[in-house]
């Protein structure tokens, strides 16, 4: 009953992060809910292995994303929405934001992709490859470490550091082709 009541103080804090992540991941609310769900199951079964002392979120996170590649991709359910929420925290807008604080004007470039809409941004997230997509968005928009991203993806941290900025180059590239769709800059610019 304790470890019932100790789990539930320090998992329930996490749920909405979690639901975040898992609607990112499987790009639909009910399959995102029953992600999450499973999540719990797993963390309350395996709480006795859980060491005090270390990231709990990095923990919950490392077995949502697993429980996402098991169950998710390897039953090939591809939902056809997603809802990205907070996309102005990923590492363009961080930049971008960074640059305005220290004084500096924005540059072309940050202008242009200032003018991009959210469904545009969420777009160009969603046609990055599976493995490129959650560690940008484990990098990005859940703010973990490098360290703490291989520990959840189970991969060594330079293929970590290799996904996200393979992932990072993919996204600007994407929006890049959107910027050139919209007539926000010339087709020759989308050589660079």
């Amino acid at each position: 009953m304790a470890d019932r009541r100790r789990f539930s103080e320090l998992a329930m804090p996490h749920m909405q992060a979690l639901y975040s992540a898992a609607l990112r991941m499987t790009r639909n609310p009910a399959d995102a809910e029953d992600l999450v769900q499973e999540t719990f199951l797993k963390a309350y079964r395996a709480f006795d292995r859980y060491e005090d002392g270390t990231n709990l979120k990095a923990w919950l996170y490392k077995i949502l994303t697993n429980t996402f590649i098991n169950s998710y991709r390897a039953a090939k359910r591809r939902p056809e929405k997603a809802d990205v929420e907070d996309i102005e925290d990923l590492y363009m807008y961080r930049r971008i934001g960074d640059l305005r604080s220290a004084g500096a004007g924005p540059s072309a470039e940050d202008e242009v992709f200032g003018r991009f809409t959210d469904d545009e941004v969420k777009e160009a997230i969603e046609s990055l490859p599976e493995a490129f997509r959650i560690a940008v968005l484990l990098a990005d928009v859940e703010g973990f470490s490098y360290k703490e991203i291989a520990e959840i993806t189970e991969v060594p941290i330079g293929t970590v550091m290799s996904r996200i900025h393979r992932g990072r180059k993919a996204l600007q590239k994407a929006l890049l082709d959107f910027a050139v769709g919209r007539g926000l800059v010339g087709s020759t610019e989308s050589g660079r």
